[in-house]
């Protein structure tokens, strides 16, 4: 962008404030300039400005690491983190449901192996708990052509509220046999 390029002040505080809510990480005034095209120490007296009007708002402007961010107020941080760490307020469907309980009572475990158990093609539903990371791949099978193994993962015990794998149910000690022979899935699971 050209250097110096006629924005008015309200205007300029406005980018500023877009720009600097999209960062991931802090962002130098050299950057913003380089990005907004206008008088460095114009940026530099906005910026100075915003962290004023933010010191008492949710979101604060920050001085980190030789640039400015967005950053929670850190009077909010026990809120942020109880949201952050609550279970995942997502629905899965009953197909993703079934896919997920076998692999969480049989990891680790192969996509052939969960297909044989549902006795259908499970691609898109393993596909769709890998990018809800649900489940994670985890190495793979001295078996032939080495398949993939599939486990869940922390995000797993979030979505469902337990502290490990341990507090899963139980299954019913007359289908377990059954089940880590990989012939039926529990009643609950199959319906």
């Amino acid at each position: 962008m050209e250097e110096n390029i006629d924005i008015s002040y309200p205007r300029l505080k406005n980018i500023l404030e877009s720009l600097l809510f999209i960062t991931k990480k802090p962002v130098t005034l050299d950057e913003l300039n380089a990005v907004i095209g206008v008088d460095r120490q114009l940026i530099e007296k906005s910026i100075h400005e915003l962290l004023f009007e933010y010191e008492t708002r949710g979101v604060n402007l920050a001085k980190i690491a030789g640039g400015f961010q967005m950053v929670t107020n850190p009077g909010n941080a026990g809120f942020v983190d109880k949201l952050i760490h609550s279970p995942i307020l997502t629905t899965l469907s009953n197909a993703a449901l079934e896919t997920l309980a076998i692999i969480a009572y049989k990891q680790p475990i192969t996509r052939l192996t969960i297909e044989n158990i549902r006795g259908v093609n499970s691609d898109g539903v393993v596909q769709t708990l890998l990018e809800k990371k649900l489940i994670d791949e985890v190495g793979r099978s001295e078996g032939l052509g080495r398949p993939i193994l599939y486990a869940t993962t922390v995000e797993f015990l979030r979505h469902f509220g337990l502290k490990d794998l341990s507090d899963m149910a139980p299954l019913p000690t007359d289908e377990m046999a059954a089940f880590r022979e990989g012939s039926i899935l529990p009643k609950e699971q199959s319906e």
